[in-house]
């Protein structure tokens, strides 16, 4: 993995993770556009909210050129259960050692019950089908973001 940050109308770096299905390559989605979105973890509210939002939406998505994938530091084992649970149609890619993280710079110190924790900010990154990164959604609340998300993909 580089050791580097992506920017907005710049190339993302082309990397591979393990994920449900199998190994997921992000160039194998040349020619789509990709909607990459960071979460903090599997089976949580917010989290849940977020996939299912995606998952109603996905047949949408689809139809713009687009396809969904999520990202969070969970197992695989773990993403297995939680697309299963949620029924979710597009894959989830398992970040155990922060690469995509460090990448995407997507983890910050945040406050849980009082205590500073090192956690996955909410995020959702926008690559166009030729693999530039087009637009970024950071520390974003899930009501209205994947209606938002979706406007951004079909304008593109």
């Amino acid at each position: 993995m580089p050791d580097v940050t992506i920017a907005v109308d710049h190339p993302v770096p082309d990397f591979t993770a393990p994920a449900t299905g199998g190994d997921f390559t992000l160039s194998s989605l040349k020619g789509s556009k990709v909607v990459l979105y960071f979460y903090p973890k599997d089976n949580t509210p917010g989290c849940t909210t977020e996939g299912l939002q995606f998952r109603d939406l996905y047949p949408k998505f689809k139809k713009a050129g687009a396809q969904i994938v999520g990202v969070s530091r969970d197992s695989v084992r773990s993403h297995d259960n939680f697309k299963a649970k949620l029924e979710l149609p597009f894959t989830l890619v398992s970040d155990a050692d922060e690469a995509l993280c460090a990448l995407f710079d997507v983890i910050k110190l945040k406050k849980m019950y009082g205590k500073q924790v090192r956690g996955i900010e909410r995020s959702t990154f926008l690559i166009d089908a030729t693999g530039v990164l087009r637009q970024e959604w950071r520390g974003i609340k899930v009501p209205g973001h994947v209606e938002e998300v979706l406007e951004a993909v079909q304008a593109l």
